[in-house]
């Protein structure tokens, strides 16, 4: 299987892709190609992370695992956002700069909503939101359901390849992913509708195809992103 350290070396920007300064003028993102994107990034963009708020841990280390496999051009738009809201260049957002990239694209958030939009998105609970992380976070849903996205990513967690992901698998996963304190029977418990203990491919696509709701009904997290979701009058599917 591939090592974390393989995952972090391949998502995280080049010094060269940082030191591109963007102009403090405008929406970069806007800027790219001379035109506009179909919808506004930022309000799409929003929507996503707080989806994958209420996401459960499997599913964002599978996204992780997506995000890592996708060309640049699939990716640029979000490239370009991570680059305009870590302003100090570092490869890392923190709470400060995800606060002030927040208030540039009009989100009027309270602090203790961003703090736990901030946590939800640090899959390694590092204090801050890497490159890899913020792509994870606000990938459009239709490159994640891409069947040949799907089953590398399952291969991933599958390491002896016996179709079936493990509860040991699953640790090695966690462990790869700096993912400490978890519930390995409640991550699997949430996904495996057979009660075999382990998670096959149908259940593991099943749970990318779910939408948030299934998972975060019971959760906070969950009502919090609805409620910033109608604040903010941001459609679900954009």
């Amino acid at each position: 299987g591939q090592s974390a350290r393989r995952l972090r070396v391949t998502l995280t920007p080049t010094p060269t892709d940082m030191l591109q300064i963007l102009s403090p003028a405008g929406h970069p993102w806007l800027q790219m190609s001379g035109e506009a994107p179909d919808k506004p990034l930022d309000s799409a963009v929003l929507s996503r992370l707080k989806q994958f708020s209420a996401m459960n841990k499997l599913k964002k280390m599978a996204l992780r695992v997506i995000a890592e496999n996708l060309s640049e051009e699939e990716i640029a738009g979000l490239k370009e956002m991570f680059k305009m809201m870590d302003t100090d260049n570092s490869g890392q957002i923190n709470y400060e700069e995800l606060k002030a990239g927040l208030e540039r694209v009009g989100a009027n958030m309270k602090e203790c909503e961003i703090s736990q939009l901030m946590q939800a998105a640090d899959i390694d609970n590092s204090g801050t939101i890497d490159y890899g992380e913020f792509i994870a976070a606000t990938l459009h849903l239709n490159k994640v359901e891409r069947e040949d996205h799907l089953y590398a990513a399952f291969q991933y967690f599958d390491k002896d390849g016996s179709g079936y992901i493990t509860a040991d698998e699953l640790q090695q996963a966690c462990d790869e992913f700096g993912i400490e304190d978890v519930r390995l029977d409640d991550m699997i418990g949430e996904v495996d509708q057979d009660n075999d203990g382990r998670i096959d491919y149908n259940e593991f696509v099943a749970m990318m195809h779910k939408s948030t709701a299934g998972f975060g009904k019971k959760s906070h997290q969950y009502n919090l992103s609805v409620g910033l979701r109608d604040a903010l009058n941001i459609k679900s599917n954009s």
